[in-house]
């Protein structure tokens, strides 16, 4: 870890009185004017000021605390190249996990002092806030393995040898956030069949044959490897409201693939599992609107690939001209759902 010090304290004027007028007293000689008389109560002026003693120590000691660090990581680069690398990414991952700390507390602060909803934020303030508290949920227990004496040198080797299951993103290299979101799609992907043929077999509950026609339609182009448009999507929406696609109506089974889908975790009881469904849908349609009202052109690519991927779409083998059709797809689609308003 690099070393750091603390605030420097900073010096204060010295005031000493002088009969009834306060008198601010210099460093410097005395003179015939400042010299005891009887009528005068100062006897002793110091030439020095005790706050600027101890700042010039301050600065001493952080001079020599920043040159000991860069010893050290010239020390590591040399001998120990390897594990540079891991101490660079872990010095970066702390100070971005530092910012994004700053910058959730101001957007909450400005929250709270103009009187602003979540769902009202602009797009990048309500990701910022989306993904923080993601990564704080899935840092807690790493914290908490940590606290035991001397645990803080067996969490670190298991970070090193499992850096994708302990550790969130601001600590993996570009190389490995390329990689592992592959993973985790790869894994969300072998749930895509067992949600469509859940589909599949529940439309024989559906009692409008013209939608029920649609829906089997819909599950077949899907499973033949034909993306469906928009307005195939449409045409069946009704069903996910109520009986018997709607979340509160779905088997246990087909919200645990759902949250498997959506990176949520599977395994809590049944009922908890439809309240975070619900919220993760609510959250995404808040994303869509805040996007809306920003444009979408506005999107760098960076942030063009993680909507996507949150979304459940794997970027990396896409162009961003492909990513943003898919996008304008989505929200043209989102944005006619009941309660987007």
């Amino acid at each position: 870890m690099a070393l750091s010090c603390g605030g420097v304290c900073r010096g204060a004027s010295l005031i000493l009185l002088f009969g009834k007028r306060p008198v601010g007293v210099k460093a410097s000689l005395c003179t015939s004017r400042l010299a005891p008389t009887k009528h005068s109560s100062l006897w002793f002026v110091r030439h020095y000021s005790p706050s600027q003693a101890r700042h010039g120590i301050g600065r001493s000691v952080v001079s020599s605390l920043k040159w000991a660090n860069e010893r050290y990581e010239r020390f590591l680069q040399r001998r120990f190249p390897r594990f540079y690398v891991l101490y660079q990414t872990f010095m970066k991952g702390f100070r971005l996990l530092f910012q994004d700390g700053k910058e959730v507390g101001r957007i909450t602060a400005r929250m709270l002092s103009e009187r602003i909803e979540h769902q009202n934020l602009p797009y990048r303030d309500m990701e910022k806030i989306r993904q923080v508290r993601r990564d704080l949920i899935k840092a807690i227990p790493l914290v908490i393995l940590s606290v035991p004496p001397f645990a803080n040198y067996v969490v670190f080797i298991l970070m090193y040898l499992y850096p994708r299951q302990l550790l969130i993103r601001h600590f993996w290299t570009p190389q490995q956030l390329v990689e592992f979101q592959r993973v985790y799609h790869t894994q969300r992907a072998q749930h895509h069949w067992a949600i469509v043929k859940g589909m599949e077999n529940t439309s024989t509950l559906v009692q409008d044959s013209r939608l029920k026609s649609r829906l089997s339609e819909l599950c077949s182009k899907v499973k033949s490897g034909v993306h469906p448009v928009v307005s195939d999507v449409h045409a069946v929406r009704t069903l996910f409201s109520g009986p018997p696609l709607g979340i509160n109506r779905m088997y246990a089974d087909q919200k645990r693939h759902l949250c498997s889908l959506l990176f949520l975790t599977p395994r809590l009881p049944g009922f908890w599992i439809g309240r975070r469904l619900n919220n993760h849908a609510l959250e995404l349609m808040q994303l869509d609107r805040a996007i809306v009202r920003l444009g979408l052109h506005q999107l760098n690519d960076t942030e063009l690939r993680e909507a996507c991927y949150v979304r459940g779409l794997n970027p990396g083998c896409l162009s961003p001209g492909q990513c943003r059709e898919w996008l304008t797809q989505w929200l043209q689609f989102s944005t006619h759902l009941k309660g987007f308003a």
